[in-house]
């Protein structure tokens, strides 16, 4: 089932339409949507709301008033795993209720692929779209040699993956993989495989590099010590997999990784931890701009999820813990999140926590430079899975953390509307407020463009045509606080 739609026209009146190509506004307009798609924008008259409704021929229509609004367009979460949970409902239903109106699923498999041709995916009523999904994540497991990343790549291209998602495979499958997708193409994202060439991964067509490598990669390739920490990531020992593949293989990585994604840095070494710190230690803020200049010239893409590596490198933070929107998960969930945590506080000493920290402000220096080289980017949250990633409310801390990070409230509207929109190939569709495109929409009480910080203030949503009011929005977040199961 998809989002339910509405068969009766709505008409929003006297908003001010937020321009996300350019920050414009456009103010004391009407908003005329039918069929789902935004079917007229005039400015208002003295008519009045019936006599504007008539003279469409829409006397029918359901008006909402929106004076002193701003339109914008749906947010889409580019980084999100919903549907691997098997029961996905109320994060669904969270993540609209949050003005999220579309999300990339960035864990895939053969059964949502045919889910999607089937029309089944698993997505309630209440619910934004999936505008992207991939296969199987590309691991040892199903690309452990070329010949089988090959494969692997075309059954995924056949069965109409939108892309391919990689990680944790090596250097030497990594670029024959990227290539042999690139020749299919099907666009290719995810991890960077530790100690690979950087300025290579990118110039051999990846289309886009998620958490900002993650891990050293990038990190390391910002250092002006660069060679001696690709020799030092080099003598790490690798991932341990079993010689002969066993039975259900696959399905075993898979459940480890659940457990590891909740924090990859709990698994973090003493040596890995001096490599960090040499890292931050010799991050070099014009090496950081020459790696945005090649990312910005070869069409690399980032999807920063800065959510996500907060999460991870300060895991203890009172924040997280602290966060009442904890309220929507389920305790078993929060449990789980409460372990890392302590897992963090116990197997780390201050001094790697300080490490871990500072890793972390250099991350959001990182992004500030991407973003004034012209790197093109994404706003992403990794939720579902991720420790404290509450579905839904995890975006927004994403623009929290953009905007922390130094990126203006524009490009960050920018990032999870028109960009997206771009990066998709769908921008004829979505992305801006423009008739004939989707109505997927967030009606805002005060201007994005001014202050980041008002991405939060959503007074409306309208998904796929359905309006949902503030007190909708509202009983869609007690229903996911009071259904979600308690173990």
């Amino acid at each position: 089932m998809t989002a339910a739609g509405s068969d009766r026209p709505l008409m929003l009146r006297n908003v001010t339409i937020v321009d996300s190509r350019d920050g414009a506004l456009t103010p004391s307009a009407d908003v005329l949507v039918s069929d789902g798609v935004i079917a007229a924008i005039t400015t208002t008259d003295a008519a009045g709301a019936a006599g504007a409704a008539g003279a469409a021929g829409l006397t029918d229509a359901e008006i909402v008033d929106g004076s002193g609004k701003y339109l914008i367009p749906g947010f889409l979460d580019m980084h999100a795993h919903p549907l691997t949970e098997k029961h996905p409902v109320g994060d669904l239903e969270l993540m609209l209720a949050n003005g999220v109106t579309g999300f990339r699923q960035m864990s895939g498999s053969p059964q949502l692929l045919r889910a999607r041709s089937a029309g089944t995916l698993p997505l309630p009523a209440d619910s934004p779209g999936v505008v992207a999904l991939p296969g199987a994540l590309l691991t040892p497991l199903n690309a452990g040699t070329i010949p089988d990343a090959v494969a692997a790549i075309r059954d995924q291209a056949a069965a109409g993956a939108d892309f391919i998602k990689i990680a944790l495979i090596t250097p030497h499958v990594f670029f024959p993989a990227v290539a042999e997708a690139r020749k299919l193409g099907i666009p290719v994202a995810g991890h960077l495989p530790a100690g690979i060439d950087v300025e290579r991964a990118s110039r051999a067509g990846l289309k886009a590099i998620e958490h900002l490598g993650p891990g050293l990669t990038i990190i390391a390739g910002c250092s002006t010590d660069e060679v001696s920490l690709a020799e030092a990531i080099a003598a790490l020992p690798g991932l341990r997999l079993p010689r002969v593949k066993l039975p259900f293989m696959d399905r075993i990585l898979l459940r480890v990784l659940r457990k590891v994604v909740i924090n990859p840095i709990n698994r973090s070494t003493p040596a890995e931890i001096e490599i960090l710190q040499q890292a931050v230690d010799t991050f070099s803020e014009e090496r950081a701009a020459d790696l945005a200049g090649q990312f910005a010239e070869n069409g690399t893409w980032q999807v920063p999820t800065l959510i996500r590596l907060r999460t991870q490198h300060l895991c203890d933070a009172p924040e997280f813990s602290q966060d009442p929107d904890l309220q929507y998960m389920a305790t078993s969930t929060t449990k789980s999140w409460q372990d890392a945590a302590s897992t963090f506080t116990t197997k780390f000493p201050p001094l790697s926590r300080s490490t871990f920290r500072a890793a972390y402000d250099v991350l959001l220096r990182l992004t500030k430079i991407f973003d004034e080289g012209g790197v093109k980017m994404l706003a992403g949250s990794d939720s579902v899975g991720a420790a404290w990633e509450v579905p839904g409310p995890s975006l927004h801390r994403e623009f929290d953390e953009l905007a922390r990070a130094g990126v203006p409230p524009l490009r960050i509207l920018q990032m999870t509307t028109r960009d997206a929109a771009e990066f998709l190939g769908t921008s004829a569709t979505m992305g801006t407020v423009d008739v004939g495109k989707n109505a997927d929409l967030v009606l805002l009480d005060a201007n994005p463009v001014a202050n980041a910080a008002n991405l939060h203030q959503i007074s409306a949503v309208i998904r796929a045509g359905r309006h949902y009011a503030a007190a909708d929005l509202a009983r869609l977040k007690d229903r996911v606080r009071t259904t979600n199961p308690a173990t």
